[in-house]
């Protein structure tokens, strides 16, 4: 198969490596890519947002399968364009994209599958979601209403913070995904991902993973991409998965057929789990990053017959084959980020870390310039490795940051300690 995966970071690069074990994969291109992606595939400057011109590179280079990496092209049409033109696509359609593009809609879905999900508001100017957490108090939690990169999500602790989140919000913090807002209650509990292929009718359960959303160690500071992930998550127990997928997402699986929108692709349940039972969070249409990184060294080989039979609507028959392990990665990211940070810092060192389906460094924003490797983004290097237990795991990954030169980056040392 000639395999075609969109998108150029982290996720994108554990998709590869997942992909290449393959031996259905004859070649692969990966657009754009980034500097560790072209040391293992083709590399192709590609606008991933121009749908027409994906499309027409597809047929130009006899693409058998095409894999969406970030929920941006799926919002804006890629996959239709592509199916419109005969092309065999993992991803949703738009439409079924809008669990992710737009919270609001995600809450109206789960109204009508009677998931349960925190109780909310959805508001178009300031004064009436203002009025709202006066009535409501705090802690309350202010969203964004369309995509924000897993950065427009503010948990207030004040009646006070939520309104200057607000104001900030409608002022264009995010852009014109702050143009509308879903102010909803604040959840307890403790939060983990649960990931499910679907094909339009099967859902078909991958894997749970927890990731660490905010900057600072213990889980403090201001909300990030992602500064690490492990699977599987303990608190995601397998009676806590079934009750989650009886009472989420089959409901939301069969709500979104039933209007037309059948949705096909990787869905991503965020879910919050106190008591024995969870609620939902918030859904993505695409692979989290990074818990993506952790699914791909479990699963290996088989994502790839995996994506293949979701796509072709031929999930009904497949099993999932886990190994009895544990993966963990940690997100080396540029200083100062998610605030301003400087780019183009040298990375040395990473010709020590080993690259087996054990451990691997997956690369999320680099580049090459003259010679060396150098940072290009925010979050930079997903260094990942498994192990017998978690502990093991993690000490494989911090053994490999530890061979890594980079003083202008940093990483939290304590991925992994809810479970640990």
């Amino acid at each position: 198969m000639n395999i075609l995966i969109l998108g150029g970071g982290g996720r994108e690069h554990a998709l590869a490596w997942a992909v290449l074990q393959n031996p259905k994969c004859d070649r692969l291109i990966v657009a754009p890519g980034n500097a560790g992606i072209s040391g293992i595939a083709e590399c192709a400057a590609l606008d991933i947002m121009d749908a027409g011109r994906v499309a027409a590179f597809a047929e130009e280079e006899s693409i058998d399968l095409v894999i969406v990496g970030p929920e941006a092209p799926l919002a804006a049409g890629v996959a239709d364009r592509l199916r419109d033109a005969g092309v065999l696509t993992f991803g949703p359609s738009a439409a079924a994209a809008r669990l992710e593009a737009s919270k609001s809609f995600t809450k109206e879905i789960c109204d009508a599958a009677g998931a349960p999900t925190a109780a909310y508001g959805h508001f178009t100017d300031a004064a009436s979601a203002k009025e709202y957490v006066q009535t409501k108090g705090a802690p309350i939690v202010v969203k964004a209403d369309g995509l924000a990169a897993g950065k427009g999500v503010i948990i207030a602790e004040s009646v006070a913070e939520a309104h200057a989140a607000i104001d900030d919000m409608f002022a264009g913090e995010f852009g014109q995904a702050g143009a509308e807002l879903v102010i909803e209650e604040f959840m307890t509990g403790e939060e983990a991902s649960l990931f499910v292929l679907c094909d339009g009718e099967t859902v078909l359960p991958i894997g749970g993973a927890q990731d660490h959303k905010r900057v600072g160690e213990g889980d403090t500071g201001p909300n990030t991409g992602g500064m690490g992930a492990y699977s599987p998550a303990p608190v995601l127990t397998p009676e806590i998965e079934a009750r989650a997928m009886d009472e989420i997402v089959r409901p939301t699986v069969a709500e979104m057929a039933r209007r037309g929108t059948p949705f096909r692709g990787v869905l991503y349940a965020g879910l919050m789990i106190e008591a024995g039972r969870a609620r939902l969070v918030e859904y993505n249409v695409r692979f989290g990053d990074p818990e993506c990184q952790v699914l791909m060294m479990r699963l290996g080989a088989q994502a790839l017959d995996l994506m293949h039979a979701a796509a072709e609507g031929r999930l009904g028959n497949c099993p999932v084959n886990w190994a009895d392990d544990h993966a963990l990665t940690v997100v080396m990211a540029a200083k100062g980020y998610p605030g301003d940070y400087a780019k183009g810092s040298v990375i040395r060192g990473l010709d020590a870390c080993p690259e087996n389906s054990t451990q691997m460094v997956f690369h999320a924003g680099t580049a090459r310039a003259d010679g060396q490797m150098v940072a290009s983004g925010g979050r930079v290097l997903n260094v990942t490795a498994r192990g017998a237990t978690l502990k093991e795991a993690a000490e494989r990954a911090y053994a490999m940051v530890d061979r890594i030169d980079w003083p202008e980056g940093f990483c939290r040392r304590d991925i992994g300690w809810r479970a640990l």
